[in-house]
């Protein structure tokens, strides 16, 4: 993977990273705010300041938050090794997102946040697109 293709996949990384920080911000009353919204639109619930005041909210959506920016991370930082071993790396790397999807997505519809699934097709196709466009899963001959 070269080029577009490689620089589009470190722009979604970061993307992974951002969104993680603003779930990890909601750790905090006072960082909680992009957070909150994000929840609203999601849920279609009030952005209100008592939203991760229930027992544990506050903690899980902060855990949820630094597992999802270390996941982030640890693709950023793995990518040039993942780029040098080439398709069984990104074969491995594409199983776990599509793992992600499924769980996270059936989830979400479950507990009635089916827009979480959607911006999760998002987020999948945004991951897709420059690993099927350039070929990474293919073995080199």
């Amino acid at each position: 993977m070269a080029g577009l293709w490689k620089n589009w996949i470190t722009v979604w990384c970061w993307a992974v990273i951002v969104f993680g920080a603003v779930l990890a911000a909601a750790g905090l009353p006072a960082t909680d705010g992009v957070a909150r919204v994000l929840f609203g639109v999601v849920g279609g619930l009030p952005a209100d300041p008592a939203m991760f005041e229930p027992t544990g909210m506050r903690f899980a959506v902060a855990l949820m938050g630094a597992v999802t920016l270390g996941w982030g991370f640890t693709i950023l930082f793995l990518l040039p090794a993942i780029h040098a071993a080439g398709a069984p790396a990104w074969k491995g790397l594409t199983a776990a997102i599509l793992i992600w999807f499924v769980i996270d997505s059936a989830f979400s519809v479950a507990t009635g946040f089916a827009l979480n699934a959607v911006s999760n097709t998002g987020l999948l196709i945004a991951y897709l697109v420059p690993v099927l466009a350039s070929g990474a899963l293919k073995a080199a001959n």
